[in-house]
C-alpha cells in the first residue's frame, strides 16, 4: 500500500498524534504561533545532559551512526522513564525529575563510553550541586541508576554496534538496475546489518516497507535520472550556488546536523524536565527504527546509484558523468537523510510545534555558511534537494524516503506509551 503524502499527513498528526500522546504534556502550539524560549534557568539539567550526551558521542563516535543514534536513545529512554516516576507536585518533584534525568544519562554514558568516565562524573557531581539535598534528590538518583541499568540490559545484544550495522552483504552480478559499488574507491557495502537489528518500536524491519521504485523504462525514472545528470555533475552548467550551497551543506551526516536542530526544540519547549527527556528519547528512538526501516528498504530493492545508471544505463550512457560529491556505498532507494529528516519532522512538529523562531544552522562539510530555519519541514525540504543536487540520490529516492521517515515517526508517536513505561 503507498505511504501517504506528507502534506495529507501532518494535519493529521498533529490533530491525532499529541492525543495519542499518552501522559506527555508538551506545549504544542500552532502553525501560527512560534514556539517563545524558556526562561533563563528553565530545564537546565536537561540541556546540560543533552550537551554532556553530544559531547561525548562526539569524543568517542562509532563508525556507524546508528551506533551513535542508540546511545542518545538508550541515555534518554533512561533518563525519561526515571522522571516520569517523580511523586506528586511541588518543588520535590522538579528535584527528583532533574535528579533522575542526570543520574540515568550519566550511568549510560558511562557505560557505553567508559573512556569519558572523569568528565561525566565531574557533570554528574556539577548538576547534583544544584538540587537541594534531600530524599527528592536522592530518590531520583536511584531511580535514574535503576533505570539505566534496565534499559541497557533490555538493549543488549540488539545488533546495533558497527560490526553488526555492517554486516557483509553478498553483491548481486551487475544487471540493469542492480546496485554495484560506486566511484570513487568502490567500497563494499554498508549498513546492510541495520535491517537485521531489533528495533525499539517497531514489530519488525519490513512493517512499513516502501513499494518498489519506478520501473527503469518509466517516464517517471527517465526523468529522476536526467534530473540528476544536468543538476548533480560535478561541472553541472545549470546547478546554481545556492543549490550547490545546499548540496554541502546537507552531505553533513544527519545525526550531526540534527543534534544542533534538537536542542533548539528542546531549548525552546515549555514542558517539564519529564516532558523534554521524553521527547529526546522519542526522536532518537524514532530514528533508530527509521534507519533500521531504511535499510530493509535500500536492501530489499538494492537499486543502483545514479552515477552508475548514468555510466553504464541505456538511457544516454555518458562515462565520464561524475557527481558532485562521492557516492556513499550502499543502495539508492531509499535516501537514508531523507528518511531521517522525514522522523525527525514526525517528531518535532507533534511535539514542538511546525514553526519557531528563526534559528540559524551551520555545517561541517559548508565551512562559513549559515542557514536560517523557522520550521521543521524546511529541513525535510532541503534534504530531499539536497541529494540530487549532489548527484547521489534520485528524486523518488528521496521523496520515498521522507514519506517513510515521517510513517516511523508517527508510528513511534502513537505508541510512545510503551517506551516510556517500559513495557518494551
Amino acid at each position: 500500500m503507498p505511504l501517504p503524502s506528507p502534506s495529507r499527513v501532518r494535519p493529521a498528526l498533529l490533530a491525532a498524534g499529541c492525543a495519542a500522546l499518552l501522559a506527555l504534556t508538551v506545549s504544542v502550539p500552532s502553525a501560527a504561533a512560534p514556539v517563545r524560549p524558556e526562561p533563563a534557568g528553565a530545564g537546565s539539567v536537561v540541556l546540560d545532559w543533552y550537551d554532556t550526551t553530544a559531547r561525548t558521542v562526539a569524543a568517542t563516535a562509532a563508525p556507524a551512526q546508528i551506533t551513535n543514534s542508540r546511545t542518545w536513545a538508550v541515555g534518554w529512554i533512561a533518563a525519561a522513564r526515571a522522571a516520569r516516576e517523580a511523586p506528586g507536585g511541588g518543588p520535590s518533584r522538579g528535584r527528583f525529575q532533574d535528579a533522575a534525568v542526570a543520574s540515568a544519562v550519566h550511568d549510560v554514558l558511562v557505560a557505553l563510553a567508559p573512556s569519558r568516565k572523569d568528565d561525566l562524573d565531574r557533570a554528574l557531581a556539577s548538576s547534583l550541586s544544584g538540587i537541594p539535598d534531600g530524599p527528592a534528590e536522592d530518590r531520583g538518583v536511584a531511580a535514574g541508576a535503576r533505570q539505566a541499568r534496565a534499559v541497557l540490559a533490555a538493549r543488549a545484544g540488539d545488533g546495533l554496534d558497527p560490526a553488526s550495522s555492517n554486516t557483509p552483504f553478498p553483491v548481486a552480478p551487475a544487471a540493469p538496475g542492480i546496485w554495484q559499488p560506486t566511484p570513487d574507491g568502490y567500497a563494499p557495502a554498508i549498513q546492510y546489518g541495520n535491517r537485521l537489528a531489533r528495533p525499539f518500536l517497531l514489530e519488525r524491519a519490513d512493517q512499513f516497507r516502501l513499494g518498489p521504485p519506478p520501473a527503469l523504462d518509466s517516464d517517471r525514472y527517465r526523468a529522476d535520472l536526467e534530473e540528476v545528470r544536468a543538476y548533480g555533475a560535478a561541472d553541472s552548467a545549470v546547478r546554481s550556488p545556492r543549490q550547490t550551497e545546499t548540496a554541502n551543506f546537507w552531505y553533513s551526516g544527519s545525526l550531526t546536523l540534527y543534534t544542533d536542530v534538537l536542542r533548539v526544540a528542546v531549548a525552546r519547549s515549555h514542558g517539564s524536565t519529564a516532558d523534554r527527556a521524553a521527547l529526546l528519547a522519542l526522536f532518537h528512538a524514532a530514528s533508530v527504527d527509521t534507519q533500521i526501516a531504511t535499510s530493509d528498504s535500500k536492501y530489499t530493492y538494492v537499486r543502483w546509484r545514479p552515477v552508475t545508471a548514468i555510466r553504464t544505463g541505456s538511457i544516454g550512457t555518458d562515462p565520464a558523468w561524475r557527481p558532485l560529491h562521492n557516492t556513499p556505498a550502499h543502495p539508492d532507494y531509499p535516501s537514508g537523510h531523507a528518511t531521517y529528516a522525514g522522523a525527525a519532522q514526525a517528531v518535532l512538529d507533534a511535539l514542538a510545534g511546525p514553526v519557531t523562531e528563526t534559528f540559524d544552522l551551520t555545517s561541517p562539510t559548508a565551512p562559513g555558511v549559515h542557514r536560517a530555519y523557522s520550521g521543521w519541514a524546511q529541513l525535510t525540504r532541503d534534504n530531499v534537494d539536497a541529494r540530487v543536487y549532489s548527484g547521489i540520490h534520485s528524486r523518488t529516492a528521496d521523496e520515498a524516503g521522507a514519506r517513510l521517515g515521517e510513517t516511523v515517526g508517527r508510528y513511534a508517536l502513537r505508541h510512545a506509551d510503551r517506551l516510556l513505561s517500559g513495557r518494551l
